[in-house]
Parts: structure tokens; sequence; C-alpha cells
């Protein structure tokens, strides 16, 4: 790999990080003063609100306050959360294993899904198979994240009682192994995991679908089809690797939609990741916590897009060559 392309790339990522600090800083900032929320005006006397203000660093100047939220951030610091006392740090450590799960399970099963649905809807165009994927993976891309959970709910927790409604174990039970926890987490997955993935699912078919119709028509299929070679393995071994090429770009860029339907899932099951701790943040307008949830969600979509980058860099030589 060029030395000087990854450098490039490398340095945007880095500048984009810095805008999003610093927009982060100020966007807050814009929305008022924090402390205003937490001291519950009137109630609260002006010693206690000096109080607050000085514990949370509001008593400077602006420019000394982002002096110091850039270097905490340095650090690794990202503030006290207002209403839990605790480092924001270690409430996002604790939540973030349960997003990547649930985003990275929901993610997995939607690619794979929806790009083998979009080779076989490809090589049966206009047939029946064709139309009926297409038409359901219309439907799951217009429908709303929050009505296809609450759907699932409905259906297979309140009507076919089968799997539980929401949060990540059955509370108050004593698993005898980790595998029997492993399974009962397993099961609470099912759902916000199936969300997830109709959410994703349309996207990642129509542009597989869309790829592979394109593909099909070069005319490096039809010569490897007049050397004779069977139309299953053309379809397999170059018409399906020339084809997954948009997916790696619709991957990175689709990460940021990923983080708001994650919200609105974790939410609908109470399922205890980022996006549950973002609702929570904002219905209790605590702002640290808010202002570290949204760095991760933005340091993630700017990793997305780099890894991206690279791999693209890896598939296609064309790319090379410029």
């Amino acid at each position: 790999m060029s030395a000087r392309w990854l450098t490039g790339k490398v340095a945007a990522a880095i500048l984009t990080l810095v805008f999003v600090v610093i927009f982060n800083f100020f966007l807050f900032r814009v929305m008022g003063d924090p402390t205003t929320q937490l001291a519950r005006l009137p109630q609260s006397t002006p010693d206690e609100i000096e109080k607050l203000k000085a514990d949370y660093g509001l008593d400077k100047p602006l420019l000394g306050q982002f002096a110091d939220n850039v270097g905490d951030t340095v650090r690794g610091d990202l503030g006290i959360s207002q209403k839990s006392r605790q480092p924001v740090v270690d409430e996002i450590l604790d939540a973030l294993p349960w997003t990547l799960l649930l985003v990275g399970t929901g993610t997995l099963i939607a690619t794979l899904l929806g790009s083998w649905m979009g080779v076989i809807a490809a090589t049966r165009r206009g047939q029946k198979t064709d139309d009926a994927m297409l038409g359901f993976s219309m439907f799951t891309y217009a429908s709303p994240e929050y009505w296809i959970g609450i759907i699932l709910i409905l259906v297979f927790a309140v009507w076919i009682p089968i799997l539980p409604s929401g949060l990540q174990v059955t509370p108050g039970v004593e698993f005898s192994s980790w595998l029997a926890e492993a399974a009962d987490v397993a099961e609470h997955l099912i759902l916000p995991a199936t969300a997830m993935t109709l959410m994703l699912l349309g996207q990642y078919f129509l542009i597989m679908r869309s790829s592979m119709v394109d593909v099909l028509t070069e005319d490096f299929i039809t010569v490897k089809r007049a050397t004779g070679q069977r139309w299953d393995r053309v379809v397999r071994k170059h018409a399906v690797p020339n084809a997954l090429l948009p997916l790696v770009t619709l991957s990175a860029i689709q990460f940021g939609a990923v983080v708001g339907g994650a919200i609105t899932i974790e939410t609908i099951f109470s399922w205890p990741g980022l996006g549950e701790l973002t609702f929570q943040a904002i219905n209790d307008k605590d702002f640290p916590v808010l202002q570290g949830t949204f760095l991760i969600f933005s340091f993630g979509v700017i990793l997305a897009n780099l890894l991206a980058d690279i791999l693209y860099f890896y598939l296609d030589p064309r790319v090379q060559t410029k």
C-alpha cells in the first residue's frame, strides 16, 4: 500500500476527529448552561449553583473551558455524569460491549443475508423470486425501526410469548455457569438483533442486486461464459467478488444510520447499550454523558470510513493506480 496514500487518509480522519471535538464542545454550550437543569431553579440557592459551576469547570471563560475539555478528552477523561455522579468513561465502557454485540450481530446477518438475496434476485431478474425478494426488501427498507421492534415484541413476546421482550438477561436469576448466562443473553438478543437486521437488510439487498445486475452485463462475464464455464461458477467466482465492492462503501456510510437505529432499538428493547444510555441522558439533560456518547459515535463513523477506504484499496486494483 502506498504510504503517502495511507498517510493522507489517516490525516483526513484525524482532522475530521479534531473538528468533531470542537463541534462537540460548542454544540452543548449553545444549548445552555447545564447547571440550570441540574440545580432545578429556582429551588437551589446561588451559592449551590456557583459550587456546581465550579465543580464542572463552568465558572471559567469559554476558551478556558474549551482548553480544559480538549485536555481532558486527550487524556480519556470525558467528565462526570450529572445524574449518577459516575465517570462518563465508566458508563460508556459498561454500555459499549452491549452495543457492539447488538450492532455487530445485526449488521453481520444483514450483510450476509442481504448479499445472498441480492445475488439470487439478480440472477433471476424479472422472475417471481426476484419480485418477492424485492417487495420484501422494499417493505423492510421503508419500515421505521421502532415500528419493526414493536411488531416483533407484540408477536413473539405477547401474542406468542416465546421470547423475552427486553433487557439483556433475565433479572433476578443466578446462573449456574457462564454458558447458561450466555444462552440467556443470546435468547434476549434475538428480537433486537432481528429488528436491527430487518432495518439494514433492504439497503444491502438493493445495493447488491443493483451491483450484480451491472456486473452480469459486463464483457468479461460474457467471455467467461463463452469459454464454457458453468453459470453458477461464473457467478460465484467472477461476478460476486466484483459486485461486493459497493457494499464496502455502503457499510461505512451506513454506520451513521446504524448508530441512529441502535438508539431507537435499544430504547424499545431496554438493551443497556450506548443507545439506551444516550436516550436516558437526553431525558435527564445529562450533558456530559451526551457529549461522551456523541464523541464515541462520531469516532466510530470516522474509523469505519477509514477502514472502508483501506479495504477498498486492497479490493479494487483500479484505486491503486490513481
